[in-house]
């Protein structure tokens, strides 16, 4: 398969709601999940986790829960994005870096002490907004391998908790509808980059 570079992956990408048939399997899955996951965060925490969705009858239920948006119904998968820092906290020896060597233990505790001691919505939302980059790593991986997608913010995150066995204290920044597109998507619309970029000095 040929794979597109991240140049390539950003300009075919587009916003896709209508799917084929043609499913995705798990090795392709956890391929591109393992790209994603070279997506950076602050110490390396990675806090963002997986739920695939892949039986029909899942999927419906998912797309009651995603206020009816018919490409979660139609997706080859839906991946339900979370962030848990409470996991992440708790298990913080298996993210410190091995060149940390002897020191491991500490560095594992010191970080630990420092996230128990932030507020409990603090740290939520610091896991929150850090699986955002994860999500951008998730999309243009899924697209180099020549799947589409769609990334939604409407849908109730009680309901899918609920749903799927989410922890509580976990927050959801998205669900992706992931599939074989069935239709082109609107061409990009964007601001060039003299509307968003401001030298300084």
């Amino acid at each position: 398969m040929n794979v597109l570079n991240v140049t390539e992956a950003a300009e075919a990408r587009r916003a896709i709601r209508k799917y084929t048939n043609q499913a995705i399997t798990d090795a392709e899955l956890d391929e591109i999940l393992r790209v994603a996951g070279l997506a950076p965060s602050p110490w390396n925490v990675q806090p963002w986790r997986v739920v695939i969705v892949r039986e029909q009858v899942d999927k419906e239920k998912l797309m009651e829960a995603s206020f009816g948006q018919p490409q979660v119904g139609a997706a080859s998968v839906d991946i339900v994005l979370y962030s848990d820092m409470e996991d992440a906290v708790k298990t913080a020896q298996e993210y410190i870096h091995p060149n940390y060597g002897d020191a491991i233990e500490a560095e594992a505790k010191k970080q630990q002490d420092t996230f128990q001691s932030w507020e409990p919505e603090t740290r939520e939302q610091w896991g929150h907004s850090i699986s955002y980059i994860f999500l951008g790593y998730l999309l243009l991986a899924l697209k180099s391998h020549g799947w589409d997608s769609s990334p939604m913010l409407g849908f109730e995150p009680e309901k899918v908790k609920e749903l799927l066995g989410i922890p509580e204290s976990a927050t959801i920044p998205a669900i992706i509808a992931v599939g074989k597109g069935a239709e082109e998507g609107f061409p990009h619309h964007r601001h060039p980059v003299d509307r968003i970029r401001r030298y300084f000095g």
